[in-house]
């Protein structure tokens, strides 16, 4: 297949679930057909992101555009104005003319056979005619994150403006849905999900998968018996709102048993206050973004998921699974992943719940043990990246036929109206 493949964003560096899905799932789609990597490009990415494209596709192409910076005065005026758009901000940022005549060209050109819209974003400049078949890649319901976050929300002015981008977003979403030959989903739960609130028909799920020969124990790092290891980026809300409630909430319930207990958050954009946090608590370890995550998991005892209100599948969890790090999340951190509770980590959904489960495997090895290996038996049988991209040319295969078939489906109704 001749594939175009649309993005917000260049993958280098590859940093955070979105791109390391998107990464990995290229590499080896690249080894049976051919990748056109069609991307928004804001002048941020350095020349190796651009030189190192060619690991992940055979041609890439870039649309200058401009975002404003998070927290400057142009990004606030926007936020204000957006009051008045039908659309979602994280949306109306990434509207492209430019991007959409490029599509338009290729596809009167027919040089690709299928169209995969990677997230939700590019859709916006998708055109409405588009003759190749169309892939939606959700790798999370967006709208189901900003309801969460408006749920969690206490502030009245902060509440009331996450429902507006919440309902914005339900609406958009489901209608882009609908639009697609294909959506690809990430989980049985969000498939689900589409169908059930969106009323869409052809959606498949493809699980998340993992690099098993990279994140494995390489044994040159000792283990710190009471620390405990976040990965993800900083800059994406629900990871913020993670460690907010996991510092506030959590932390204090496991240091009334375990005073020397620390915490080392790894990932890019930490937000101020959590880097002020660490300045004036010790326990809290913030390093930014860092080349290499598995010295930082392996060093720790555990590794913590305290999500509320993410979406998705996380990866996060199947690369600690893979580091054999016993894991304790929220159900929602591990929404979507075919783990059990208990099995393969242990869940809890209350600061005093989490607390005490932290505690288990900090305190009992064995436990700590045996969940870690059954964790990496289960990701390294089931989830290695070749078998999930497999998974998705299928999908990409189903989404050219479906859409052969609506050609025939109308050229047989303009048959019968000629006959007529």
């Amino acid at each position: 297949m001749r594939i175009l493949w649309l993005k917000t964003e260049l993958l280098h560096p590859v940093d955070k679930g979105g791109k390391i899905r998107t990464y990995q799932m290229l590499k080896q789609l690249k080894r049976e057909h051919h990748i056109t990597y069609l991307t928004l490009d804001d002048g941020a990415a350095d020349r190796e992101a651009r030189e190192r494209a060619e690991e992940y596709c055979h041609e890439l192409v870039r649309v200058p555009h401009r975002t404003r910076a998070k927290f400057s005065a142009g990004f606030y005026a926007e936020l204000a104005l957006n009051l008045f758009s039908p659309l979602p901000y994280f949306m109306k940022k990434y509207e492209s003319a430019e991007m959409r005549r490029e599509i338009a060209e290729r596809g009167r050109r027919a040089e690709f056979d299928v169209l995969v819209c990677d997230f939700l974003m590019p859709c916006i400049n998708v055109p409405e005619e588009v003759r190749a078949a169309t892939v939606l890649f959700q790798h999370n319901v967006e709208a189901m994150i900003w309801r969460r976050h408006y749920e969690v929300q206490t502030n009245p002015l902060k509440k009331a403006y996450l429902y507006g981008q919440w309902r914005k977003t339900h609406g958009f979403e489901r209608d882009a849905c609908r639009r697609f030959d294909m959506v690809v989903a990430v989980s049985r739960e969000d498939r689900e999900t589409m169908q059930s609130e969106y009323g869409v028909e052809s959606v498949t799920d493809v699980p998340t998968g993992v690099d098993t020969d990279y994140f494995r124990p390489r044994g040159t790092e000792k283990c710190e018996p009471h620390n405990l290891v976040f990965t993800g980026s900083m800059d994406w809300l629900p990871n913020e709102d993670a460690i907010r409630y996991f510092t506030a909430e959590v932390m204090p319930r496991i240091r009334q048993a375990l005073p020397d207990v620390t915490l080392t958050v790894v990932g890019r954009n930490p937000y101020p206050s959590l880097v002020e946090l660490s300045r004036r608590d010790p326990s809290i370890i913030v390093t930014g973004r860092v080349e290499d995550v598995r010295p930082f998991m392996e060093r720790a005892a555990a590794y913590v998921v305290p999500i509320r209100v993410g979406g998705g599948t996380r990866l996060k969890i199947y690369e600690a699974m893979a580091m054999e790090k016993p894991v304790v999340s929220t159900t929602i951190g591990a929404e979507g992943l075919p783990v059990g509770d208990g099995a393969e980590l242990l869940l809890a959904d209350t600061p005093e719940a989490f607390a005490e489960r932290v505690l288990n495997v900090l305190t009992d090895e064995r436990l700590a043990q045996e969940l870690g290996a059954r964790a990496a038996a289960t990701v390294r049988e089931h989830f290695g990246w070749e078998r999930v991209a497999a998974r998705f040319a299928e999908a990409c295969e189903r989404a050219v036929r479906l859409r052969e078939q609506k050609r025939a489906s109308v050229r047989l109704e303009e048959e019968l109206r000629t006959a007529v």
